[in-house]
């Protein structure tokens, strides 16, 4: 069955057997926790998302978005035609272009800092950009839905995590949590053969794909 919110929190505190006032008071720390597990192991299309966005002409700097995590791809369009961008090093960048009066069709990029990315050389005109990149998707404990994805099409692999760290917070029995490890792992690995082999591939070019968690 999918999960939302409400029936995730309940099937929580029904596993554990508490529904305490410091236990409820964690559960979201606990469900947050497994998504971060989930997302941090498993590679998934909802991870990602597409920008749009234009160079300034003669700045080399182009901000990253809000929610952005890490980079899929940068591209640069010019007559309608996309040229992708090489991720190199800071340095490189730099070394690249030394001199801000040197300009063109921008051919690496690096990200500066966390809000900030770096291209080279300067662009000689106002480029248009498109960026892929993943970004961490919203929790289904912010959710106004109270719905997720994971809730609806990954739900033993997120309940099975959030009781992981719920048991684990209780100090609960080794056995116990080891039981709850053993079937998010297998979870985690359907997962994962779904976001990492399945979404990338077809049966009519490829034979069937057997992905496993380590």
């Amino acid at each position: 069955m999918a999960y939302t919110y409400t029936t995730l929190k309940t099937a929580i505190q029904d596993f554990v057997e508490d529904s305490g006032t410091t236990f409820n008071a964690n559960i979201d720390n606990f469900i947050e926790n497994a998504e971060q597990r989930i997302f941090s192991m498993v590679d998934l299309p909802l991870d990602r998302r597409n920008s749009t966005g234009n160079l300034t002409t003669s700045n080399k700097y182009l901000s990253t978005p809000e929610d952005f995590l890490s980079t899929y791809s940068l591209s640069v369009i010019s007559d309608n035609t996309h040229y992708f961008l090489l991720n190199k090093d800071v340095n490189f960048v730099q070394t690249y272009n030394p001199d801000p009066n040197v300009k063109g069709l921008p051919k690496y990029y690096s990200l500066w800092d966390d809000n900030t990315f770096i291209v080279g050389p300067s662009p000689d005109q106002a480029y248009e950009v498109e960026l892929h990149y993943y970004y961490k998707p919203e929790s289904i404990t912010t959710a106004t839905s109270g719905k997720s994805w994971l809730g609806t099409n990954a739900q033993n692999a997120l309940l099975y995590g959030s009781l992981v760290e719920a048991y684990t917070f209780l100090k609960g029995e080794p056995d116990l949590i080891k039981l709850y490890n053993d079937r998010y792992m297998e979870s985690l690995s359907r997962l994962k053969n779904l976001g990492e082999g399945r979404n990338r591939t077809d049966e009519y070019r490829s034979t069937i794909v057997r992905q496993k968690v380590t």
